[in-house]
């Protein structure tokens, strides 16, 4: 080393200068990760936390211990509410599951025609808010719906009684159909073929081989997309909202404790009994996922498709059925939008779209959307990139990665309407006691702003688009940062140059899956809007409130459209990579 230093004079220099920005770049990489854990402290651990403890008090702000549980299961109602959530989350289970597994059984494992447009339909759903399905079921199976009066009078049979569990059950088996379908479509595409022709060398019937070899490595995915179905329905408020009637839920007794009733404490109290299924389920669907991944190996083959006919044409008669039911959905809504009076004057009109009705904010409310769905789109792909990572590049801090990594999964077992609520008991207050000392709350000036829907929308959505980015980040090569730190460049500079431009599929995935689940979202947002900030979805109950359908039907209209077209943007980006990437790998080589 002496003889270097005698020979290379400008060695020693440039050693210190790498052992500087070494010394940078890991300061800034431990600000990252205090900024990540701080956020979440802010965000997530910290409103649960005023949320616990707000079941602790009465409502006149007295320590009651647990006699806010005692007294909900002690009161009929309320009981009622918890039985009539399971009994509607239970029937939605086994009949989305039920459908969505034979819908993807037909998708991957038959040779029928179409199978792009029924996969693109079963996707619908996911664009418009959960109200809209109830909207869409009142016109078709209402007092005055298609079906049930027709054009030609009322037509016998077809009666239901739908302001009920009927129809909330209906629309949430609308709502969760394409989730649990999802799933199952991946599922059943990951299937190891070699078994399957061990069965066919043995004899086995095609029956037998369903019931040994298909549902046995299908029964992760089944059971995962039983327990996110049935957690969906449990903590959805929009169905129920439109739908219910008489008939109450979780989802609306918590609204009718906290607005309706002014009781923060009973709410708080109901919203950690809704709390309870959602984290069942993220545990199971923990457990499921490593069981599932650890199912298939890298010698699997994919599943090779056979011709059958009679199979075929039952498939696509199954597939044409369930399409047409969620294009009647869609088509029904449209028609409610776009007709003068239902179902008196059915001549074409655009009035609905205008929103002459001060219901709901009409054009006001779908801008406000169309802001915050942008800003949470914008922030919380740039938040939810560099906390990924943060998490899952930076090598130092292992423990605390951990930590971070933790928290940023909890998010998924989180009901929308449990951070609304825990939002309010937190931000809403000037001041705030820890440990019996009381100081200001340095977050209250979030309260009643754009800022605070944001923040909720990006922590309601974030687990998803965490595991994307992380997903997205695994597939780099380590040696990409290996090198840049040999050669003493800035971990940030390798970021912008190479780790962005390469995850940038993911990142525009991101981007969209935020948008579209804030435009459709109604439970995270629920108690956090103002009257001078009201959203799309929000209008949408506000007008079924007023008995004013055509507009709420508009309102969904609008919602869809646009969410279409952005998942179409989506599509056109991700092609304009594909093919650019390819050119350039070309050109490489």
């Amino acid at each position: 080393m002496e003889l270097v230093r005698r020979f290379f004079p400008s060695f020693e220099v440039a050693s210190k200068k790498v052992k500087q920005k070494s010394g940078r770049n890991e300061r800034l990489q431990s600000l990252m990760i205090l900024f990540v854990i701080l956020s979440f402290l802010v965000s997530l651990v910290i409103p649960l936390g005023f949320l616990f403890s707000q079941t602790l008090f009465n409502k006149a702000g007295e320590f009651v211990g647990l006699q806010n549980f005692i007294e909900y299961f002690g009161t009929t109602s309320l009981v009622s509410s918890l039985q009539n959530t399971v009994y509607v989350s239970s029937m939605t289970m086994v009949i989305s599951v039920g459908l969505a597994f034979v819908f993807a059984y037909c998708l991957t494992r038959t040779k029928m025609v179409g199978k792009t447009l029924f996969r693109y339909v079963a996707l619908l759903p996911l664009f418009a808010p959960t109200m809209m399905h109830g909207i869409a079921l009142m016109y078709l199976f209402g007092n005055q719906g298609l079906i049930t009066k027709g054009f030609f009078g009322a037509i016998p049979g077809w009666e239901i009684d739908l302001y009920g569990p009927i129809g909330i059950i209906i629309a949430e088996t609308i709502y969760t159909f394409p989730q649990a379908f999802l799933i199952l479509y991946i599922t059943l595409q990951h299937t190891d073929y070699r078994l399957y022709e061990a069965a066919n060398t043995l004899g086995t019937s095609k029956m037998k081989q369903f019931l040994s070899i298909t549902l046995p490595s299908a029964k992760y995915g089944v059971i995962s997309s039983m327990f996110i179905v049935f957690t969906l329905s449990f903590t959805d408020y929009g169905a129920p909202k439109v739908v219910g009637g008489q008939y109450n839920v979780l989802a609306t007794d918590i609204y009718q404790q906290v607005v309706g009733q002014q009781n923060l404490s009973m709410g708080a109290t109901v919203g950690v009994i809704l709390m309870l299924p959602a984290l069942l389920a993220f545990i199971v669907d923990q457990i499921t996922q490593k069981k599932q991944s650890s199912y298939v190996s890298a010698k699997s083959i994919p599943y090779k498709l056979s011709s059958n006919r009679t199979r075929d044409a039952i498939a696509f008669l199954f597939c044409s059925v369930i399409t047409l039911i969620v294009i009647m959905i869609f088509m029904a809504v449209m028609v409610a939008a776009s007709v003068k009076v239902w179902p008196y004057n059915l001549s074409f009109t655009w009035e609905h779209f205008m929103f002459s009705s001060m219901t709901g904010d009409g054009l006001s409310a779908y801008k406000n959307s169309l802001i915050a769905a942008s800003i949470t789109a914008v922030v919380g792909t740039i938040l939810t990139f560099l906390f990924a990572y943060s998490i899952e590049k930076i090598r130092k801090h292992y423990g605390v990665r951990k930590i971070g990594y933790l928290l940023s999964i909890i998010p998924l077992a989180i009901p929308g309407l449990v951070i609304g609520i825990s939002y309010v008991f937190f931000f809403s207050k000037p001041e705030v006691s820890i440990f019996g000392l009381t100081i200001s709350n340095p977050f209250h000036f979030l309260y009643g702003t754009i800022a605070i829907i944001v923040v909720a929308n990006i922590l309601h959505f974030y687990s998803v688009a965490f595991v994307t980015a992380t997903t997205s980040l695994k597939k780099l090569d380590k040696e990409f940062e290996l090198a840049s730190e040999s050669m003493g460049v800035p971990f940030y500079k390798t970021f912008f140059r190479v780790t962005v431009p390469m995850c940038l599929p993911a990142i525009l995935e991101m981007a969209m899956f935020y948008f579209v689940n804030s435009m459709v979202t109604i439970s995270a947002v629920v108690f956090l809007y103002t009257a001078d900030f009201k959203l799309a979805a929000i209008s949408i109950v506000n007008m079924d409130d007023a008995g004013n359908l055509s507009s709420a039907a508009s309102m969904s209209v609008l919602i869809v459209l646009t969410n279409i077209v952005v998942r179409v943007l989506y599509g056109w980006a991700v092609k304009g990579l594909t093919k650019r990437n390819e050119k350039w790998k070309s050109l490489k080589a």
